[in-house]
């Protein structure tokens, strides 16, 4: 697939990320060839305090904690979020992503196309794959001089491109999905990775900021109102009309199946039948939303940009009684009324009730 000469384009600004990730502009301000190199090759440092520096991403391992954010820093905690301390992390590149599939393995994902796997609840961790190791990937797999004009311009732009989200089948199989339509899988744990980056519709390379499964239902969703459904578990994929054209930034699967996809200026959509129709769900904030998460109770709470915490039930949206927590990235529900917000604050506590 040729991918547009965009995919490419040295921009002097930052390329255009979800609003999530402005919390860490000044860490990473672009994608500075030499910075994300580096950064690829040291590790994180060790903190004072890691619960308060930039967190992006958050994670249930079993009970435990596992949250990820600026400069490589991967933090647990193993008391519902009470203490926390870092972990060794072999990165230095910000990590936007991180999911478990069970109680032991996870994979993280960020700048620099880092990919890392973990199999002792977020103790430990691996690198599995960067940019460099993604272009070297593609120059020796191109096989039309087309493929080959890509890998070289991916060889010569240096580890330059994030991942932004990472989807795991089981403890073996992983999709990563990122910037500028770049799409990588691997049915190892990450010890071996094949290009998904042309069987996934998106003539534009537009970048995918989202990745959710229920059942053999995959939706991917990304700039420009980029939607795509596989419904065999990844082995063919279909572009979906969008019920708008701004950018989703956060998506998430109910426990009964149905989807909910949101993205700027406060625009939250609803489909029971996989992308096939919408429903739009009036939010009470105007406000680009960044985050979202299924309570126990099957309840879904959203995050805006701004600060204002909602809680979803049936067709309506109702703001939390909690104080606005400050550009909030993720949200991830512990148990009860209580959820932690991650963001530029670091960890901080939620409770749950809606405002009447």
């Amino acid at each position: 697939m040729p991918w547009p000469e965009r995919v490419f384009a040295k921009r002097n600004n930052m390329m255009r990320l979800p609003i999530l990730f402005a919390a860490v502009i000044a860490v990473c301000s672009g994608f500075a060839h030499a910075q994300v190199g580096e950064a690829l090759q040291r590790p994180a440092l060790m903190v004072k305090d890691p619960q308060r520096t930039v967190l992006v991403a958050a994670a249930l391992a079993g009970t435990r904690i596992v949250a990820v954010g600026e400069r490589g820093i991967v933090i647990l905690s193993d008391d519902r979020g009470a203490h926390w301390y870092q972990v060794a992390c072999p990165v230095s590149v910000t990590l936007t992503m991180v999911r478990f599939v069970d109680d032991k393995n996870g994979v993280a994902v960020g700048h620099g196309g880092a990919v890392l796997t973990t199999s002792d609840a977020g103790a430990t961790w691996t690198l599995r794959l960067d940019g460099k190791r993604l272009a070297a990937l593609a120059k020796a797999t191109a096989k039309t001089i087309e493929e080959q004009r890509v890998a070289d311009r991916l060889v010569a732009d240096g580890p330059d491109k994030p991942f932004l989200d990472v989807l795991m089948w089981d403890a073996k199989k992983l999709l990563a999905v990122g910037a500028y339509g770049l799409a990588y899988y691997s049915s190892d744990a990450g010890q071996s990775w094949s290009s998904w980056t042309a069987r996934l519709p998106n003539p534009k390379a537009l970048h995918w900021y989202v990745i959710s499964k229920a059942g053999n239902t995959l939706l991917l969703a990304g700039e420009q109102g980029l939607l795509v459904r596989s419904s065999d578990g990844g082995e063919s994929f279909q572009s979906l009309n969008s019920p708008y054209k701004g950018s989703w930034f956060a998506g998430e699967f109910s426990s009964s199946g149905q989807l909910v996809l949101a993205g700027l200026r406060g625009n939250i959509w609803r489909t029971a039948d996989s992308g096939n129709s919408w429903e739009h769900l009036p939010s009470p904030v105007p406000a680009t939303i960044t985050a979202m998460a299924t309570q126990a109770d099957g309840s879904l709470l959203l995050a805006s940009q701004a600060g204002v915490l909602m809680q979803l039930k049936d067709k309506s949206l109702l703001p939390l009684k909690s104080p606005s927590v400050p550009m909030p990235s993720a949200l991830l529900p512990i148990g009860g009324d209580l959820v932690l917000s991650m963001g530029i604050a670091g960890v901080v506590p939620v409770h749950t009730e809606a405002r009447p």
